[in-house]
């Protein structure tokens, strides 16, 4: 089955395709702890949860394409559980860390690979990895903090309905999770105006410094005087990032890192490090001068992203992020009719680790699917 007959299919229908899938066998494999799951193993936690979304008291209202994404969501939330699972020696119990922000991952590359749209799959992948949050609201030193950051990368109505459906879909006796806690999220997030949509700052450079702040002021407005923009574009080889610069950009000076290499003669499976540090002189020279410019690279990993993020917010630079992600077999093909290919497998393997930008990193963000 693919993603437009998935989207539409029924429960029972959904459920019998990804019990085709590995993934899926090997969450019918792992255990849980019976303390929080006495209902067995991951699968079978995941069906109930999937079950409990159509018994929400709000499910009737709920549009056709936020159901599929809360159906998804449930589909995956655990999908990592398999990945991370471990028994402590000391304790006996079972526990599995960070199993939502490998499940991002996992489901990112399935819903890639069956097709869905970039911004659906995205929305999904967000909601897999912060799932598990409302229910620690009240551990946070500051909740307002916690729902306004997390409006920027979820819709705080689909996390609390989602949440809602994973603490009823599990058969035990103690929960410590009541949904007393989830209904704070949704009180909390209602009262500072971000439930049905992001916190409404007042300006772009405003949430940008919340974000960004270790001690954030939610009401703090930063004087905006930005020396430059900078348009850092973001994309696996091939997604057509300097098609879009002469587009877009095409009066402004360019860094770029493959450009940085010929001039440089070095060999992309070689050593990066003298190209990073020229790449970091030539970005500085123009941030200095107060010249906008694009800094052209695949910037797909959020760390390595950040680098340069960092660098440029220094200088009190405006940045946009410009996040470029065709259809992966055009991606292919746009590659295979470059002068400088990069290996299919070098590809899919940047595809694997792929972590796409969000508000959380720029003043301005755009997605380009085509």
């Amino acid at each position: 089955m693919n993603w437009q007959e998935l989207q539409h299919a029924s429960l029972d229908r959904l459920v019998g395709w990804a019990e085709t899938q590995p993934w899926c066998r090997a969450m019918a494999e792992c255990a849980q702890d019976a303390q929080w799951h006495a209902e067995g193993d991951v699968w079978t936690h995941t069906q109930l949860v999937l079950r409990q979304l159509e018994e929400l008291e709000a499910w009737p209202t709920i549009g056709s394409h936020d159901r599929t994404v809360l159906k998804f969501t449930a589909l995956f939330h655990d999908v990592a559980k398999p990945l991370t699972t471990r028994l402590d020696e000391l304790t006996g119990r079972i526990t599995s860390p960070k199993h939502a922000v490998k499940g991002e991952h996992v489901a990112r590359a399935v819903l890639r690979e069956l097709g869905c749209d970039v911004m659906t799959r995205e929305t999904i992948c967000r909601l897999v990895r912060y799932h598990g949050r409302p229910v620690f609201l009240t551990e946070r030193d500051d909740p307002q903090h916690e729902v306004v950051r997390l409006s920027w990368m979820v819709n705080n109505r689909l996390l609390y309905w989602f949440a809602l459906a994973d603490s009823r879909g599990r058969d035990t006796d103690s929960m410590s999770r009541p949904e007393e806690n989830l209904d704070l999220w949704q009180l909390v997030a209602e009262e500072v105006n971000c439930f049905d949509q992001p916190y409404p700052f007042v300006s772009d450079h405003a949430r940008f410094t919340f974000l960004r702040a270790t001690e954030p002021n939610l009401y703090y407005v930063p004087h905006e005087q930005f020396r430059c923009r900078v348009t850092l574009m973001a994309g696996l080889p091939g997604s057509g990032k300097d098609t879009w610069i002469q587009h877009h950009r095409e009066e402004w000076p360019v860094v770029s890192l493959d450009d940085l290499r010929q001039e440089m003669e070095i060999d992309p499976t070689e050593n990066q490090g003298a190209v990073a540090q020229a790449a970091q002189e030539r970005c500085r020279e123009w941030l200095r001068a107060g010249t906008s410019f694009v800094f052209n690279a695949t910037n797909t990993m959020r760390q390595t992203r950040g680098r340069w993020l960092d660098l440029f917010a220094s200088y009190d630079a405006h940045v946009e992020i410009i996040y470029l992600e065709p259809d992966f077999r055009e991606i292919l093909r746009q590659n295979r009719a470059r002068t400088q290919r990069v290996p299919e497998g070098v590809i899919r393997r940047l595809a694997d680790r792929c972590e796409p930008p969000t508000w959380w990193e720029c003043h301005r963000l755009q997605y380009v699917a085509s």
